[in-house]
């Protein structure tokens, strides 16, 4: 979630203030709903270069007509096979199907399914106080147990496989900036069968924990006056991170930055304006070919001169 603070920027951006609703229903659908999602294309041609080795492969604004909760979407993961798994900072669960064309290129969602993150009451966490749904960070690991990281109140829950109820997963010991937390996080294969990573927005730093251990340092990514808000482990190597900033003058700016496997940039790309951008807090990675190909997500912070964005991105490293 991206709150503004500061009078200057309250007075500056008065009109683009996320417009939250006063109260959050206990469940945001019945248990398991299924929704339609509505697609409109955004952003340039499928195929457009973006910078060397760098091709948009789609993009849409994501709409649903039969729910008013399809917004705030802060992470997301995709499978080769095309699964898709986004979580809400209002507590919104979101498992769907990515479509194709006859290209390859990004056509759309199906299958979608939307329901509230449950607390370790077995309720909703909108139940819970204001300051307790702030979901930012989600993973899954193979046998399909969960993480979702949540901030404001930051704590980590882990979900066993096949249960909806979660217990508190290891998180840095570290003292956290309010709303500045644990927005990066994603399994780490590299780290064992229980292997995650963990970002934090506001500083970069980036932890490796396990669900059965105990999280240790595992770097600090340079931010260039940014934030930081989503890892993605590659499969070719390294690890990639989503640097998203604002100001009222520019408007959004965002930075994928691909790191070696020895700690080096390899690559970078930036989505600025003149660009199709938005408030784009997700990132997940897929290998395709030589290559990788990047889902954006953007968390359009429930106001309505926002959008909710899915783009998809093809990236061929350099030699």
């Amino acid at each position: 979630m991206r709150r503004r603070a500061g009078l200057l920027a309250a007075l500056s951006l008065a009109a683009c203030a996320p417009q939250v609703p006063d109260r959050l229903p206990t469940a945001p659908l019945p248990y398991g709903a299924g929704i339609s999602i509505t697609a409109e294309p955004a952003g340039p041609a499928p195929g457009t270069t973006m910078a060397p080795g760098w091709a948009f492969a789609g993009g849409y604004k994501l709409n649903s007509a039969e729910t008013s909760r399809l917004h705030g979407l802060s992470d997301i993961k995709v499978w080769p096979d095309g699964r898709l798994l986004a979580v809400g900072d209002q507590g919104d669960l979101l498992e769907a199907r990515l479509t194709f064309d006859a290209k390859g290129w990004l056509a759309g969602v199906a299958d979608a399914t939307l329901k509230p993150v449950l607390g370790e009451d077995g309720q909703p966490i909108t139940s819970q106080g204001d300051r307790e749904y702030d979901a930012e960070g989600i993973a899954e690991f193979p046998d399909g147990s969960r993480l979702i990281s949540l901030e404001q109140h930051d704590r980590v829950y882990f979900y066993p496989k096949g249960q909806t109820t979660p217990r508190p997963a290891p998180m840095p010991g570290i003292s956290i900036v309010f709303n500045k937390g644990m927005e990066a996080l994603a399994a780490w294969p590299a780290g064992g069968a229980d292997g995650y990573l963990l970002g934090v927005e506001g500083t970069g730093e980036v932890f490796r924990c396990r669900v059965t251990g105990a999280c240790t340092a595992y770097g600090r990514v340079d931010l260039e006056g940014l934030e930081l808000t989503a890892l993605a482990p590659l499969p070719t190597g390294g690890v990639a991170y989503l640097l998203r900033g604002y100001n009222p003058l520019a408007g959004n700016r965002i930075i994928i930055k691909v790191i070696g496997a020895d700690g080096r940039e390899v690559d970078r790309l930036q989505i600025a304006r003149p660009q199709v951008v938005d408030n784009f807090e997700g990132l997940a990675a897929v290998k395709r070919g030589d290559g990788v190909r990047f889902y954006l997500l953007s968390d359009d912070n429930f106001n309505s001169t926002q959008q909710t964005l899915l783009f998809a991105v093809d990236w061929t490293p350099p030699p």
